[in-house]
């Protein structure tokens, strides 16, 4: 106890003022100026998330730094993770993983360069008519204007920008063919260091994965839980978008024949691959499919095409992508949008494509670890085997 005086100012007789002693306890002045827990607990949470920033914002440019190589290990991973179990399967039925995994390479090389000959021999084929074409489309586009009450000076403009704009894009492509052909070194040194990346990841990836989980710093079991889910992510969110891309072209193709465009199938085809690159691939697609649809069938059989483009990417995709993505991922479809452009903002493409499987398994992750503490929780409460349990004594009456 501590004696403490206070004086009070009154009348108290002749004697004049008179002093007050009052005691009080210190130890319940402990807790008086200081900060309440909950403000205690934001600071802590803010300076957390401020160190998990930093280490991101640090970890993005050393990769950045280095990007001439993760990048190329970042897609043969990728690659790796939806096709290591076919060179499983391999392995099964007597294939060595060596010769499997190179098997699967070679596939995906005859695959890759027949899909490219397809569309190069398309596009090749309908360049003499999508150049007469264009020609008729700006007549076609200026009496379009007129019908929906633009002037004909401003209808003559729009023409003579149009026609400007045909023969700058003409020019720039032809400029930016020495570019593209500087920039085939990069990309022959990207995919060499994809291919090799992408040959080992296959052939020892289950060592690859346990020599990982044994050193990554947790115990073995989460470590086995999180590139488990890690990888079971992957793997349905590709099938998941191979699920919406095949319906897409499916569409596409449908739409096409019925419009009488030329090059369905090659169509089609970019309409698939193009699906793998989340939202901007379907603009890049339905930009190629109304080109071709405006050189093979003037101006008529372009706009078809640009409203069915609209319909396959869009209002008719939109009743598949939810099942195909909500069965595969185990996320709301607009958690998968936020994310996906979130990612490609932070990221780019690579941020496009992983966002929503590493956002799925960190949410399955979290589950698993919760489930595993519960468990844990009931058998430490449960009695151990053996031990007798005695009835408590009845109150007495």
């Amino acid at each position: 106890m501590i004696r403490g005086r206070l004086r009070r100012r009154g009348h108290a007789g002749a004697a004049g003022t008179a002093d007050e002693v009052v005691e009080f306890d210190a130890e319940g002045l402990s807790g008086v100026f200081a900060a309440p827990s909950w403000l205690r607990d934001v600071g802590f949470t803010a300076w957390l998330l401020v160190g998990v920033a930093l280490f991101l914002v640090g970890a993005v440019w050393l990769l950045s730094l280095t990007h001439t190589i993760v990048l190329p290990v970042i897609t043969a991973a990728v690659v790796a993770a939806v096709g290591s179990p076919l060179v499983g399967w391999l392995q099964r039925h007597g294939v060595p993983r060596g010769a499997g995994a190179a098997l699967l390479m070679l596939g995906i090389v005859a695959l890759g360069a027949g899909l490219v000959l397809l569309v190069l021999a398309g596009i090749t084929s309908e360049l003499s008519s999508l150049k007469g074409n264009l020609a008729d489309a700006k007549d076609t586009i200026a009496g379009w204007l007129k019908d929906i009450g633009v002037d004909s000076g401003t209808a003559e403009n729009a023409k003579n920008e149009a026609s400007s704009s045909i023969h700058a894009s003409g020019s720039a492509l032809l400029d930016g063919l020495g570019t593209g052909i500087t920039a085939l070194s990069s990309l022959a040194f990207f995919l060499a260091l994809t291919a090799l990346s992408l040959f080992f990841l296959l052939k020892d990836g289950p060592s690859i994965r346990a020599w990982g989980e044994r050193h990554v710093g947790v115990p073995v079991d989460v470590a086995r839980v999180v590139s488990h889910r890690v990888l079971g992510s992957l793997r349905g969110y590709f099938l998941g978008v191979t699920i919406v891309a095949a319906y897409s072209a499916v569409i596409v193709f449908i739409g096409a024949l019925i419009l009488g465009v030329p090059l369905a199938g090659t169509i089609a085809v970019v309409t698939f691959l193009a699906g793998y690159v989340p939202y901007l691939g379907a603009w890049t697609a339905g930009i190629f499919a109304v080109l071709i649809a405006l050189g093979g069938g003037g101006a008529d059989a372009a706009a078809g095409m640009a409203v069915l483009q609209l319909l396959a990417n869009g209002i008719l995709q939109q009743l598949v992508q939810p099942f195909a993505m909500g069965a595969a991922l185990g996320i709301h479809p607009l958690a998968v949008l936020i994310v996906t452009i979130g990612g490609g903002a932070l990221f780019g493409a690579i941020g496009l494509i992983l966002a929503a499987p590493v956002t799925s398994a960190a949410v399955k992750i979290s589950a698993d670890l919760a489930r595993a503490r519960e468990r844990e929780g009931a058998m430490e409460e449960r009695p151990p085997p053996g031990t007798a349990t005695v009835a408590p004594d009845p109150a007495p009456s």
